[in-house]
């Protein structure tokens, strides 16, 4: 019996300790790999320039990073970001195992990995583009133009029929149907950053960081819903509770992430968390919710069940993207 019981112990011990929290940590262009049971920083891996967004595979294996560049002097004079570029992190070995060049494809941006782990797509903000990657290779199966100016976040509906892109410089969300490769952009409103689509695969939200509102879109028609106002300033991101109750919206002027009631669509709370919050990020169990909060330099936990902060810790400079690694 007491055999049983430690041998118990060990099996949760080691399953919690497998799970990792991914941060990106822009201008270290690193990323922090962190304990989310301590919330302390159990290795540092090296990217390329300025990684913005991470997708972790299934399996928990392997962290796909964005390298967006660095901004360098262009030769009118002007910043430009530099990279073209994907880092894949072996977590177990803690270290990158491969860089994936991607050529004419400039500033890769959002990221998201299918659910079998084979693909991985991303968009490529400087081509105007959203691609369609071999998970073993880093291979370009397909690429899809937007024809939509900074198309920056993308997140793929449940059964990954389609992928939804926000597209911040036009204001719009890009929908692309991966069977037929059609290709279809919706406005929404100034600024469209965030982007996520409900569990039940129904509705997509995106946060509209110029016009400080939300565009609900219906994932069977693509039309819009209703428009509402993010409850604060310049809205970032926004993440469904894995429940699809609530959704939460990182406002990143007002330094607070506000939730609201999924169904009702009314803003049921509020909490004031670092300078300039902008990663989100939820545990599959809905009980805690990330925040990188870029200009504090540092990651905030709330529990979701008081609505409270419980933790404020640094991981690097400039958090921004996170992902979770079971």
């Amino acid at each position: 019996m007491l055999l049983r019981l430690g041998l118990s112990i060990l099996l949760l011990a080691s399953l919690a300790a497998a799970q990792l929290l991914v941060v990106v940590n822009k201008t270290d262009h690193q990323v922090a790999l962190v304990d989310p049971a301590t919330y302390a920083t159990v290795a540092k891996v090296s990217t390329g320039k300025g990684p913005h967004e991470v997708a972790v595979s299934p399996d928990g294996r392997f962290a796909y990073v964005s390298d967006y560049g660095s901004f360098m002097l262009s030769s009118g004079g002007g910043q430009q970001p530099s990279g073209n570029s994907i880092t894949v992190v072996d977590l177990k070995q803690r270290k990158a195992q491969a860089t994936w060049p991607l050529g004419q494809y400039t500033q890769p941006h959002g990221i998201w990995v299918s659910r079998d782990g084979k693909l991985v797509w991303v968009t490529v903000e400087g081509s105007q583009t959203v691609l369609e990657l071999e998970a073993s290779s880093g291979k370009v199966l397909h690429a899809w133009k937007t024809g939509q100016r900074t198309s920056h976040m993308v997140v793929p509906t449940p059964d990954e029929k389609k992928l939804y892109v926000a597209n911040i410089g036009s204001g719009s969300v890009t929908i692309v149907e991966r069977a037929t490769g059609k290709v279809t952009s919706v406005p929404t409103g100034a600024g469209a950053e965030g982007v996520d689509v409900s569990p039940d695969g129904r509705e997509v939200w995106v946060s509209n960081r110029a016009a400080d509102n939300i565009s609900i879109l219906s994932v069977a028609s693509d039309r819009i819903l209703a428009t509402l106002p993010s409850g604060g300033q310049v809205p970032i991101r926004l993440k469904f509770t894995p429940d699809g109750k609530q959704v939460l919206v990182s406002n990143a002027r007002s330094n607070r992430v506000v939730i609201f009631d999924a169904q009702t669509r009314q803003k049921t709370g509020e909490v004031e968390v670092g300078s300039a919050p902008i990663g989100l990020l939820i545990t599959p169990d809905g009980r805690r919710a990330f925040v990188a909060n870029t200009d504090s330099h540092h990651v905030t936990v709330i529990d979701l069940t008081s609505r409270q902060v419980v933790k404020t810790f640094p991981t690097g400079q400039e958090p921004d993207g996170m992902a979770w690694a079971k």
